[in-house]
């Protein structure tokens, strides 16, 4: 049972027909839930802008190379022109900008490249986990040169904060890591664990 209404086009002044039950399906709360809980991702290209919406906090977790799923960041494969209004991109102004018709290319790259906004918290939630992260890292590839063990993190981790290391929570950790190492040699006696490679070979 389809109901039809008619509307007007005041640029063209003629009637247009319009499904409302198609109307209904696209706008009801139930399909809106798919854009809750939701940070855009924006990018400008080709002198366009293109928008993808995914879900909180999977946004960092991907740039950060914890989370690898693609389906578990996006809320939508769809490219939106606003994601707030619900405008989508046109097939052709993808294809002309990103060179191709694969939506998940095309929204990878905006993932990968575009600017998002988050919460105050959600940003200082960010940052504890890369700090936190970040000094992983160093105590798994630094020992203390004196008793030769590594670091506990939460030793690492108040280093850090003594020297006023101020981390990035779209850089990832391991990149950061060998930075701040730089920084907490100058202040605690700290070294890479040195690499034993072993090489047996079998006589004949």
């Amino acid at each position: 049972d389809c109901s039809w209404e008619y509307g007007i086009n005041a640029e063209y002044g003629y009637f247009k027909q319009i499904n409302l039950s198609i109307m209904s399906k696209i706008f009801t709360p139930t399909n809106q839930k798919l854009l809750t809980n939701v940070v855009v991702v924006k990018l400008k290209k080709g002198g366009k802008r293109f928008e993808i919406a995914c879900y909180k906090n999977k946004v960092v977790a991907w740039r950060s190379k914890i989370e690898k799923n693609l389906d578990e960041v996006l809320q939508t494969d769809t490219v939106f022109v606003n994601v707030v209004r619900g405008e989508v991109a046109k097939a052709t102004d993808l294809k002309k900008v990103f060179n191709t018709d694969d939506r998940n290319k095309i929204c990878l790259e905006i993932l990968e490249k575009g600017e998002f906004q988050l919460s105050e918290k959600e940003r200082q939630s960010a940052l504890s986990n890369k700090f936190t992260e970040i000094a992983n890292c160093i105590s798994n590839m630094c020992i203390n040169p004196t008793t030769e063990r590594p670091y506990p993190v939460s030793m690492l981790e108040k280093a850090m904060k003594d020297a006023h290391i101020s981390v990035n929570p779209n850089r990832s950790a391991k990149q950061q890591a060998l930075e701040v190492l730089k920084t907490l040699k100058e202040s605690i006696p700290i070294e890479r664990v040195k690499m034993v490679v072993r090489v047996s070979t079998q006589s004949t």
